[in-house]
């Protein structure tokens, strides 16, 4: 989420801070929370834990509540998100899209090509995500290739669906 300084103590999304345990009760070290989360994340599956220990130290966790703006149409993007836990809803111009769910991720495209924020992302149940900022997005696809090949074929994915909305829509609807 892009944070303006001036509002920043007014966003219902928070960071959960390296010595806070984000479960109550836990007894866990916050790293290993962090690196616990990461093996839970199908995008993650497959990496050793050296790979998922670098991926923690490039990236942050943060909490939102159900009903938060987590991204939204037209803003700049400056971060990727990858979903731990909770579920989103997507909104586009041309209306609703998917539900995201554990394991989804958002806000790659407005890494990748610089342009503003092509969909608006609310959490629709209290959300926990793995937040990675635009430098060390870059920096973490130089070092995990795999993930650099996970991430285009999401996208690649997200482009063939478009393309079969937009010809379902273009056929119109079916006379019977």
């Amino acid at each position: 989420m892009e944070i303006d300084p001036r509002t920043a103590d007014r966003l219902p999304f928070h960071e959960i801070d390296e010595g806070q345990q984000p479960y109550a009760g836990a007894t866990e070290p916050a790293h290993d929370v962090h690196l616990r989360h990461l093996q839970r994340v199908p995008l993650f599956s497959g990496f050793n834990e050296d790979e998922l220990r670098r991926i923690a130290e490039l990236s942050r966790i943060r909490e939102a509540a159900a009903g938060a703006v987590i991204t939204q149409i037209g803003d700049a993007g400056d971060s990727f998100f990858i979903i731990i836990d909770g579920m989103a809803a997507v909104c586009t111009p041309v209306g609703a899209g998917s539900r995201l769910q554990p394991g989804d991720c958002f806000g790659e495209m407005s890494l990748v090509d610089g342009e503003p924020r092509s969909a608006t992302i609310v959490a629709t149940t209290d959300l926990r995500v793995l937040v990675v900022d635009r430098a060390n997005f870059w920096r973490l696809l130089d070092e995990t290739p795999e993930l650099m090949r996970r991430i285009l074929t999401i996208l690649s994915r997200r482009v063939r669906g478009l393309e079969q909305t937009l010809r379902a829509v273009l056929q119109g609807p079916n006379p019977t």
